[in-house]
């Protein structure tokens, strides 16, 4: 239910409905500021605000005669105010309306964004306190290397979400501004004071120099932020689907009453949610390059970017927010097994703590190279037979035994002593 209200409301910012209030919006602050100054009868700005009305039908049919949005929209006000029409968009050029228009849209995005990206922090926050000693094996290269905590884990993606609120507020900031400086940007026909003035109405601030338009390497960081958001959500669902693989099941997603996996194995319970993440992160960073690619523009101005936007800045906020409230479900309701994390770490016997062996040697005596060979061994000796057990050939090796005990082997199979220092990586990231 929340995952369809989200996208339902991030959706109704980028409705054409939505769009052209937004041009009014913007219309009617430049008014409000150049009456202010005496520009404009407090009059007609009255009758402006009383009459002024749009219809998207009507617009459309407009613009299917003059083929130009803004005009078609001007001339539907117009139709509906009448006399005092004439002070509307007074020395402004579209560009000026539909780049601040675009400004408070992507702000509103940015919010539900911001919004989402806080639950779902605050849910990977939640497993990494409560897992935050349930021993795993850690892997590299996919291979088993030493233990870890799933809570470590989970707090790795904790600090990569809270650098992401930091990018995304810095993407917000560049892209909190508007412009109401005429063709070209030169101030030609209306006055800085009245740009400065409407802005300060809109909540925004005023590009210190623009063209016709608002440079787009202001998009391309913002874009390129959903972008970064995006791939941590694919980085965090291929583990989910590497955890959930049968071999492993470690953790899982959450398997709803009635859910179904396959149409034709009833025992399959496979990573949908999260390979669904996975899939879409490809859309947005595809996104990214395309606004990259708006950046050059020719000279002052060309719109060759406005139909590339038209689709990439819905299509990625509206992604975005679906994506982090679907993660935020499956993490809030992940199924996480310890007892399978233990007999992971079991695996040939151990295998895991050769390094703890390998330095148990060099501190009796033993050269490093000797050790290492000596540990090696015995490892690929359980590694390479089925039931190997790299603990009992530790045991049964001579070569080991004239330097540690049976029980000084056993000490170095205690997970304790590479968890040692957890409570304080907790500590140092304030989870």
């Amino acid at each position: 239910m929340i995952e369809r209200y989200t996208r339902a409301e991030m959706g109704a910012i980028w409705s054409l409905e939505s769009k052209f209030q937004t041009f009014l919006d913007v219309e009617l602050a430049v008014m409000e500021a150049q009456c202010e100054m005496g520009l404009v009868p407090a009059e007609a700005l009255a009758e402006v605000k009383a009459k002024a009305r749009f219809d998207v039908k009507r617009i459309d049919e407009i613009e299917a005669e003059v083929r130009h949005d803004v005009i078609a929209f001007l001339t539907n006000i117009s139709e509906n105010v009448g006399e005092a029409a004439r002070f509307v968009h007074m020395g402004l050029t579209s560009s000026d309306v539909i780049d601040t228009a675009l400004a408070l849209q992507l702000l509103r995005a940015s919010q539900i964004l911001m919004r989402e990206l806080d639950r779902l922090t605050e849910a990977v926050v939640g497993q990494a306190r409560k897992h935050k000693h349930t021993v795993m094996v850690g892997r590299s290269h996919g291979i088993h290397a030493e233990p870890i905590t799933f809570g470590f884990k989970m707090a790795v993606w904790v600090e990569e979400l809270r650098r992401h609120k930091v990018r995304l507020e810095q993407a917000i900031e560049m892209i909190s501004v508007g412009q109401m400086s005429g063709p070209v940007g030169t101030f030609s026909n209306i006055s800085p004071e009245v740009e400065e003035r409407a802005l300060k109405h809109l909540g925004l601030k005023p590009a210190k120099v623009s063209t016709q338009i608002i440079q787009r390497d202001r998009h391309g960081q913002f874009m390129n932020t959903l972008a970064l958001i995006a791939s941590s959500l694919e980085k965090f669902s291929v583990e989910i689907r590497h955890l959930q693989r049968t071999d492993v099941l470690e953790a899982e997603e959450p398997f709803h009453a009635g859910q179904k996996g396959s149409s034709a194995m009833p025992h399959k319970r496979n990573p949908v949610a999260t390979e669904n993440i996975s899939g879409l992160a490809r859309v947005v960073r595809a996104n990214a390059l395309a606004a990259m690619e708006n950046v050059a523009l020719w000279h002052e101005r060309d719109i060759s970017h406005s139909s590339v936007e038209r689709i990439i800045l819905p299509d990625s906020t509206i992604l975005l927010d679906y994506m982090m409230a679907r993660l935020a479900g499956v993490i809030e309701g992940l199924v996480v097994y310890p007892e399978n994390m233990l007999r992971n770490m079991d695996v040939f016997g151990g295998v895991i703590f050769s390094q703890a062996v390998l330095l148990k040697l060099v501190d009796k005596g033993l050269s490093r190279e000797d050790s290492y060979k000596l540990v090696q061994e015995n490892a690929m000796r359980a590694w390479n037979k089925a039931g190997g057990n790299f603990r009992e050939n530790l045991k049964g090796d001579e070569r080991v035994l004239k330097h540690l005990t049976a029980g000084e082997i056993e000490s170095c199979f205690d997970p304790a002593a590479y968890l040692k220092n957890i409570d304080y990586v907790f500590e140092r990231a304030a989870i």
